[in-house]
């Protein structure tokens, strides 16, 4: 992975948008509602305590994460979208 997050910063995949109604119709591009759940790539090393120890972050790679909808920046690498967030902004792990 090129990109390597810093602090408590977490990189994730996007899951693909609904392109599909439960009725059946097909939506266009820009009716997908943004998704707010993908896969974590890569996290930071952790966040930095006043007295300056490390605090581990929850999420590992490989976790399957709910974030916020409007969280995070959006980066494009290699033609692949991808979303850098802070732990913070993580609401759920699922499993």
């Amino acid at each position: 992975m090129k990109i390597k997050p810093l602090g408590d910063r977490i990189l994730i995949k996007p899951s693909e948008g609904i392109e599909k109604t439960k009725g059946g119709i097909l939506l266009p591009e820009t009716a997908k509602e943004k998704p707010q759940e993908g896969e974590v790539v890569a996290v930071g090393e952790g966040k930095k305590s006043d007295d300056g120890k490390v605090i581990a972050l929850t999420v590992k790679v490989g976790n399957k994460v709910l974030y916020g909808k409007y969280s995070g920046t959006e980066v494009t690498m290699d033609e692949e979208e991808y979303l850098i967030v802070r732990e913070d902004d993580v609401l759920a792990i699922i499993s």
